[in-house]
């Protein structure tokens, strides 16, 4: 272990303002303030997700001060039973430093210590990847963490609970200032980021608040020998930055963290702009998440970039810094007709995302492999495909695939090249290709589509239709499939 506890009391940080009220040192751990902070902060959390009966919470376990004190609070919390939720911890062993072996089984045994789960993953960080090791590391780190799913169910955590605190957030609004950041990169940390399953309970909590309570206690912890090398942005702006900022205003910590919230409040209402904006452009069906360009040519540029930063931040993309979105906007808009604009954004997930233009339309598109397949349907809900798409099959009344001729095996199988089909009894038969240009779908999207055929005929083809003579009429039970194209990131 690098150090523990010791080390840090004797270099503690004065911090004259402190969230949570002053502690009865002879209280049980359930009625700390702390603890009944945190009941509350989940408390309101979990309201705000429908009929989550007994969330599973996946904690950033990375054996420091912060992260031990909310392991700590967790199952204090959890153990007084007022408040259901299973708690669960996640460590990235990123292997940079000399002790990270020992920072390994410490949390090993902290969490043997209070019954809670944990799970290690390891990863290679890359130091040639142009973020910077800091950048890079904390990229893996929550790609880990989004990704992870618990071996019991195979589902995604509820949510992911990081311990990122006051002086955090005072830090990261600073370091923003200095990158030029725009308004949602200055509203720093959200205490609730209901789209990446984020919650960060302790916001509003001062990091010499969570050293008391390490200390009353008892609470052992790891401290990272690289938290002290002030050639990393973060330390240099909090041990040389913040404490001299410190010297002529104190309490600047909460109040740099109290800018961050009304920034926050500032991005809301961008967003709810920007919502209102792409909601007559943004077509997302099982299929496609596209953007119609022509609509989006007629707002004015901040309207424009505003509608693309909330676009992009839905699909949980890493936001482009200002160059890169000048340049996404000329590409999107400027760009000659038939030029081939492909586009590659950085994303929080494992997957990343291409940005592409076909016939007036931007689309968000995840890579897949490109396999043949010829697959047989027994009547499956679902049926996932090799390239990582997925069909899904609905029994309907009067539309869709007649159940009358006997559709219990389906062959579902990718293009050839040169089929024929005809959904539509008034129309001549065409080729498929034909169909498909003329139904605009983009060239990337063709070459995955699967084709569904009963016995030898060509019945059906997600997107565009029935073949004629096998449509279900009125009254009678029919079949509809509908096809996603490439698989949704958890929500």
């Amino acid at each position: 272990m690098a150090s523990s506890k010791k080390l840090l009391k004797n270099n503690s940080v004065r911090v004259k303002n402190a969230a949570v009220p002053t502690v009865n040192q002879h209280a049980p751990a359930a009625q700390h303030p702390l603890v009944v902070h945190l009941q509350a902060f989940l408390t309101n959390a979990f309201n705000l997700t429908e009929n989550l009966k007994q969330p599973q919470l996946l904690l950033a376990l990375s054996g420091g001060l912060d992260s031990c004190v909310l392991l700590h609070l967790l199952s204090a919390l959890n153990k007084s039973g007022t408040l259901p939720f299973e708690s669960h911890a996640l460590h990235v062993h990123h292997g940079l430093s000399a002790n990270a072996d020992d920072w390994f089984d410490f949390c090993v045994a902290q969490c043997a210590k209070l019954n809670v789960p944990l799970q290690i993953v390891q990863v290679k960080v890359d130091k040639n990847s142009g973020l910077g090791i800091e950048a890079a590391a904390r990229q893996l780190r929550y790609q880990a963490l989004f990704n992870y799913r618990f071996e019991a169910n195979g589902e995604v955590a509820d949510y992911i609970v990081t311990a990122h605190h006051q002086d955090d957030q005072a830090e990261t609004l600073l370091l923003q200032l200095f990158r030029g950041s725009g308004v949602k990169g200055l509203a720093a940390m959200a205490a609730v980021d209901k789209p990446r399953r984020l919650l960060r309970p302790l916001l509003d909590v001062s990091r010499q608040t969570l050293h008391d309570y390490a200390m009353q206690h008892n609470i052992d912890w790891c401290e990272d020998e690289s938290n002290i090398d002030t050639k990393y942005e973060r330390n240099f702006v909090r041990h040389d930055v913040l404490s001299m900022l410190e010297t002529r205003a104190p309490a600047v910590k909460s109040v740099l963290a109290r800018t961050a919230s009304h920034l926050a409040e500032a991005s809301d209402l961008l967003d709810s702009l920007a919502e209102m904006d792409a909601k007559p452009l943004i077509i997302e069906t099982g299929h496609e998440n596209s953007l119609c360009l022509q609509g989006l040519s007629a707002l004015d540029i901040p309207r424009t970039k505003n509608v693309l930063r909330w676009w992009f931040s839905k699909n949980h993309l890493a936001m482009p810094n200002t160059e890169q979105l000048n340049e996404i906007v000329d590409q999107l808009l400027n760009a000659k007709p038939d030029a081939n604009v492909c586009l590659e954004l950085s994303s929080f997930s494992a997957s990343h995302l291409t940005l592409r233009r076909y016939q007036q339309r931007a689309y968000l598109c995840r890579e897949q492999t490109t396999q043949p397949f010829d697959m047989v349907w027994n009547g499956e809900a679902s049926l996932s495909l090799p390239n990582g798409g997925q069909l899904e099959f609905k029994q309907v009344i009067g539309e869709g695939l007649a159940v009358k001729f006997g559709m219990t095996k389906l062959r579902v199988t990718n293009r050839d090249g040169g089929e024929r089909f005809k959904p539509n009894v008034l129309r001549p038969t065409r080729t498929l290709k034909h169909l498909l240009q003329e139904a605009n779908m983009p060239p990337w999207q063709r070459e995955h589509l699967p084709l569904i055929y009963w016995q030898d005929t060509l019945a059906c083809v997600p997107g565009i239709g029935i073949a004629h003579e096998l449509q279900a009429t009125e009254g009678e039970q029919g079949i509809m499939v509908y096809w996603q194209d490439s698989p949704k990131e958890p929500q």
